[in-house]
């Protein structure tokens, strides 16, 4: 009896040992992020810097749901310039305080992407699921818990599920298919139009002019009863596709309807018109396109590089030299595995070749709405297909001896492992971790200021009450607008990809005087824009996520009166300023931090007509 339950033991972690890393992982980010809270240390490039700020203006506000107003900052810019509020992520922050919601963002992609994965895996090989379910759930582990734009990862860890869609709807195998196209039409929920959901209707629309040109020639040379029968079910098929591009385009257009009528409505300029993107000799277009190929993109770093990459190169080494050896050479181009990574590299030369003006400038002269789009986000994919090549690869290693399923089962493992450890801009986990067994083992802190530190709330409540705070527009120094847009404060300054060219132009006579004195800032704002900051005229960036604030020179090179006419009234500054009378502005108070983490320095304009 004993011996049979140890058997009975051993067969059950054989199907299901995949089960303990899982759950280990998703107890570890919940211990972690909850453990720790708000001392949690958060990515802040594109992130706490810029839609964490966003979502808690949104809820100052109370402007989710609201129309035709404006959000307090940039000067005020339409609410529809922010995310949709008919988004799963953009619902987190309304029923959450907002570093809850986060944390549940998180717990929610890796979940998406892990469960995406295994629907998407169980449609395509369902006879083999149940031997392979193991590699299943742990490749959508490691999909899941990619540390990509965090404000985004709903959206590319709902890629499998939206193929999975598609396919279902493809296939017509249920008799009530009509529900596929409600959770079709429900996707975009998900998912996003300007990173994602464009591309994918692309895609789908090229997907079936390549079917509908296959029926067509199979029509042509149709000659039995079966191949008829076949044939009309070929033909319904793409008359399927067909409805769901025009399903899914439609619940693009309601989820995100704010930014459809941005796009198609609006009328105002905006500072994509003025936007300069690079221009890179072919030399540097081979360099960027192997680069993205081997590292991917710091908003969609999917970790390729550690294990995945090296796997995927030798089984594609292997697999086709054994084809060649065989003499199948029509099998190398019907692969699936070699499929995916043309797909892979063709997304890697379409980032490259963004950079090359002719192309980009034919681009936006045919499409002017596109002006600004950037349609290198085809990059944005290949987190997905490099772990649904790796799937293959593990795939086929489990078709052999037990050697080479435990093969598979190690290469799986080590893949989630060279995630979790990677340090990268959005990894919080291991940020977290990393610097708290530093100041542990250190007894000091580093200098990276943690989410509570960054926002520095009850510091800001306390600057609030003592100057009588009514809503006066203000700005930040040496530190992110972000800071002072979550703790209700307006702002001129601010970071956003899409606001009127007239007001950067306007805000441009405010920090006039640093960009004369610094050629690479005034090309870095002129160019782009999307940061309208007050910089130095010294320092490069003077913006500061840290404890120290770097900074070379204690003198502000600002138009006070450009401030003034704008509408500004405060400066909140970590530099304590040498030169605030003489540009127009007088100190109000010096307040720190209770843990001595930040000192702001509270100014007020004082130049009268």
């Amino acid at each position: 009896m004993k011996k049979l339950t140890e058997q009975k033991w051993f067969l059950w972690l054989t199907k299901y040992w995949f089960l303990f890393p899982i759950v280990g992982f998703l107890l570890l980010v919940t211990g972690v992020f909850f453990g720790y809270g708000e001392r949690s240390y958060i990515g802040v490039h594109d992130n706490m810097d810029l839609f964490l700020a966003q979502f808690q203006m949104l809820k100052n506000t109370d402007s989710f749901w609201k129309h035709g107003v404006e959000v307090p900052f940039l000067g005020g810019v339409s609410r529809d310039d922010l995310p949709s509020e008919l988004s799963l992520y953009s619902v987190l922050y309304m029923l959450f305080p907002t570093y809850t919601a986060y944390v549940l963002g998180i717990l929610g992609k890796i979940l998406l992407g892990m469960f995406s994965f295994r629907l998407l895996a169980g449609e395509l090989f369902f006879e083999q699921y149940q031997r392979v379910r193991p590699i299943v759930y742990m490749t959508g582990l490691c999909y899941g818990m990619l540390w990509v734009f965090p404000a985004f990862g709903f959206a590319f860890a709902s890629i499998p599920l939206c193929v999975f869609l598609l396919i279902k709807l493809y296939r017509k195998r249920e008799k009530r298919w009509g529900w596929w196209y409600a959770a079709l039409f429900a996707y975009p929920l998900v998912s996003y139009f300007s990173y994602h959901g464009l591309f994918i209707l692309g895609y789908l629309t090229l997907t079936i002019l390549w079917l509908f040109g296959r029926y067509l020639y199979r029509k042509r040379h149709c000659a039995s009863d079966v191949l008829r029968e076949e044939l009309r079910e070929n033909g319904k098929a793409v008359l399927r596709m067909l409805i769901a591009l025009f399903v899914l385009a439609a619940g693009y257009v309601f989820c995100e309807y704010r930014l459809f009528g941005q796009m198609l409505l609006g009328d105002e300029v905006t500072i994509r018109s003025s936007i300069v993107n690079a221009s890179l000799s072919p030399q540097e277009i081979f360099s960027e396109i192997l680069q993205v190929f081997r590292e991917g993109i710091f908003h969609a770093d999917s970790v390729h590089g550690k294990v995945v990459l090296p796997v995927c190169v030798l089984y594609f080494a292997i697999n086709n030299g054994l084809y060649i050896v065989r003499r199948e050479w029509r099998r190398i181009p019907r692969d699936p595995f070699n499929l995916l990574m043309v797909f892979i590299l063709f997304n890697c030369v379409v980032y490259g070749l963004y950079d090359f003006e002719p192309l980009r400038s034919l681009v936006e002269r045919l499409i002017p709405q596109l002006q600004g789009w950037q349609f290198n986000r085809t990059i944005f994919f290949n987190p997905f297909l490099w772990y649904a090549a790796l799937f293959l690869v593990l795939l086929r290693l489990y078709e052999g001896n037990l050697l080479r399923i435990w093969l598979a089962n190690g290469i799986v493992c080590l893949a989630a492992l060279a995630v979790i450890l990677t340090p990268n801009r959005y990894n919080d986990l291991y940020a977290t971790c990393h610097n708290r067994a530093y100041e542990y083992f250190h007894d000091t802190e580093v200098d990276d200021l943690t989410y509570e530190q960054f926002y520095a709330t009850a510091l800001f409540e306390q600057i609030k009450a003592d100057i009588g705070y009514q809503g006066e527009w203000a700005a930040a120094y040496g530190f992110h607008p972000a800071v002072l847009e979550y703790n209700g404060i307006a702002t001129l300054d601010g970071y956003l990809g899409f606001y009127s060219q007239q007001y950067k132009e306007d805000f441009r006579k405010i920090i006039a005087p640093a960009l004369e004195r610094k050629e690479e800032t005034r090309i870095y704002y002129d160019d782009w824009g999307a940061r309208a900051y007050l910089y130095s005229g010294t320092d490069l960036s003077i913006v500061s996520a840290t404890k120290t604030v770097y900074a070379t020179d204690d003198r502000i090179y600002i138009d006070g009166r450009a401030f003034q006419d704008l509408g500004g009234e405060y400066l909140f500054s970590r530099i304590r300023l040498a030169n605030a009378e003489e540009v127009g502005f007088s100190l109000q108070g010096e307040y720190t931090a209770a843990d001595g983490s930040m000192t702001i320095y509270v100014y007020r304009i004082k130049i009268q007509d």
